[in-house]
């Protein structure tokens, strides 16, 4: 077990196989030292985590589901990796999506659960830069969709 998969599971967080694309794409791509991961959808071991802020779903609740996001990107940082997970160097951008309403207002909020997650289980090497957005619906209804650029060896 690498050391930051021992963090994670310090944390109750144990990473799942990678999906497979559900589309024509690939899950990563590597170019040098950097791996752009394609955007990872609010689901977890019981499913799809559905929601539009501002209409049916919260704050926290929208946070939680950018966490799954974060936990669901760093499983592909895994597999890109050969499985080695401590070649990741850190973090350097995250783009989050928020399914939400027009008058929705606080996407960085719901984009911190992933954010701060991050930071907790790799310290220093999961600041980022980041941009949180709007978005009128997301693929099946997911109330978040991240994709990141990390740092690997």
């Amino acid at each position: 077990m690498s050391a930051i998969e021992s963090k994670l599971a310090d944390l109750g967080v144990t990473l799942s196989d990678a999906p497979a694309p559900a589309a024509n794409y690939v899950p990563f791509v590597q170019v040098g030292e950097l791996l752009h991961v394609s955007g990872q959808i609010s689901m977890d071991a019981n499913g799809l985590i559905t929601g539009k802020l501002g209409e049916n779903m919260d704050v926290e609740a929208g946070a939680k589901a950018a966490k799954t996001c974060a936990i669901n990107l760093l499983s592909q940082v895994k597999a890109a990796c050969g499985g080695d997970l401590d070649r990741m160097v850190r973090v350097i951008k995250l783009t989050g999506f928020v399914n939400s309403t027009g008058d929705f207002t606080d996407q960085p909020k719901v984009i911190n659960g992933a954010s701060d997650f991050l930071v907790e289980a790799l310290g220093d090497a999961g600041r980022h830069a980041r941009s949180a957005v709007s978005a009128a619906s997301l693929p099946l209804g997911v109330a978040v969709e991240i994709e990141g650029i990390f740092q690997i060896r």
